[in-house]
């Protein structure tokens, strides 16, 4: 599927239930925070030698899906596209030195 048959699907369901009036970028941020929180419940408590089951598994996905959706909603919001912002800062990073010691 292509970004913008995602975009179309997200924009089209979100207003189809009235929630446009709701998204506004700082709301959309603080949505998107919680959400990328929500990918954080599925390894609490959890032993990180141990694989994930397929139902946590699951779980991970459609909190991964529900972050990326708001991101997406940020993107709308400021007439970018997701993929090519991601491809600027790659090359950005191409040139960048990280230091692990």
């Amino acid at each position: 599927m292509e970004y913008e048959q995602i975009q179309n699907e997200i924009i089209k369901f979100r207003n189809d239930r009235g929630w446009e009036k709701y998204h506004n970028l700082k709301d959309l941020a603080l949505s998107l925070n919680l959400e990328a929180s929500e990918v954080l419940e599925v390894f609490q408590w959890k032993d990180e030698s141990k694989q994930l089951s397929s139902k946590e598994q699951r779980h991970l996905e459609d909190e991964l899906a529900d972050t990326l959706i708001y991101a997406f909603y940020m993107c709308e919001k400021l007439n970018v596209n997701p993929y090519e912002i991601i491809r600027n800062k790659m090359d950005e990073n191409q040139g960048r030195k990280w230091k692990f010691d």
